[in-house]
């Protein structure tokens, strides 16, 4: 007899119940890990107050926590549960903290192998939130960046170099997809008179009250810029050019309507001239349609004034 074959032969039972028990251990597992994915959909839009619960008490208090039974604390809110019909047996809660600001926080909850969550967990999790940490502040701030990037400062409108890449997309979705694009170019009516009799900062009180009036007729789909002074342009996707026109005359009558300085004292009314210009109707690309709303306006500024004025395409020679 081999003693090789013999004993191999002998530790075959053996190891064919480990691998048993390993297997029913991932089942297990993954079953508990089903679970939690279940209970995760029913309670995602289950809000905590801070210093409700035990994650709402991490976030008041900023202090790691480790709680071996949930159940007996009386920090832990069962509403979670109730909601979920989810068993909470043992947690571990951490702050998120950057700048000594709490971001938020990560709770684990059951351990999946047998057993609580131990310090040495806690330990762990603590090293994850400082990572987490600085990885959602870098996001912020790039963010921030970025907003700086495309926005102007004193409207919180869109800038001019944003409006380029706006257009520059909307362009050739239109193109492609055989679709009309428009754009709005206004000028203020009597701006400089605001500035030379009241000052420069009642003239940037102005234009931020523009910018509201500005907003509250936008769609989602469209895209407004304070393009430089007091010109801004509005540009709206998928929109004729009658539409515009509408579109238009509607603004129009809103800033004239508006009672600008009003929390001043000074209780002054505006007017604005307009241009549109739409693709393909008179423009074939990005600077032809800017160019061409731009002198609409300008031919109600040269004339009466707060008026909406079509662009005319120009003949190529």
């Amino acid at each position: 007899m081999n003693p090789e074959t013999d004993k191999t032969s002998s530790e075959s039972p053996s190891a064919a119940q480990d691998e048993h028990s390993k297997w029913l251990k991932q089942l297990s597992t993954f079953t508990e890990l089903g679970k939690t994915v279940t209970s995760a959909e029913k309670i995602k839009d289950i809000r905590l107050k801070i210093g409700e619960g035990i994650a709402g008490w991490v976030a008041k208090e900023g202090t790691p926590l480790l709680v071996p039974d949930a159940q007996q604390d009386p920090r832990f809110a069962k509403k979670v549960d109730d909601k979920s019909r989810f068993i909470t047996k043992s947690v571990i809660c951490v702050p998120l903290i950057s700048k000594g600001k709490i971001l938020g926080v990560i709770e684990l909850i059951n351990k999946v192998e047998e057993g609580s969550f131990k310090y040495e967990d806690l330990i762990i999790l603590r090293t994850i939130a400082d990572y987490t940490a600085i990885a959602i502040e870098n996001a912020k701030y790039f963010q921030k960046v970025h907003e700086l990037t495309v926005t102007d400062d004193l409207t919180g409108l869109y800038n001019s170099r944003h409006l380029y890449r706006f257009v520059d997309y909307e362009v050739e979705r239109a193109k492609r997809y055989k679709t009309n694009i428009a754009m709005i170019f206004f000028d203020m009516d009597g701006f400089k008179e605001i500035n030379d009799v009241h000052g420069h900062l009642c003239g940037s009180k102005v234009l931020t009250e523009v910018a509201r009036v500005i907003n509250s007729t936008l769609r989602k789909v469209d895209m407004a810029c304070r393009y430089g002074g007091d010109e801004f342009v509005i540009v709206l996707p998928q929109t004729s050019k009658e539409q515009a026109f509408i579109a238009a005359e509607k603004l129009r009558n809103m800033i004239k309507d508006f009672t600008f300085l009003k929390e001043e004292g000074i209780n002054t009314h505006l007017t604005a001239s307009f241009g549109v210009a739409a693709l393909p109707e008179d423009a074939n690309d990005k600077l032809e349609l800017i160019h061409l709303a731009d002198k609409a306006m300008y031919s109600v500024k040269n004339a009466n004034k707060d008026g909406v004025a079509l662009a005319q395409k120009e003949n190529k020679r």
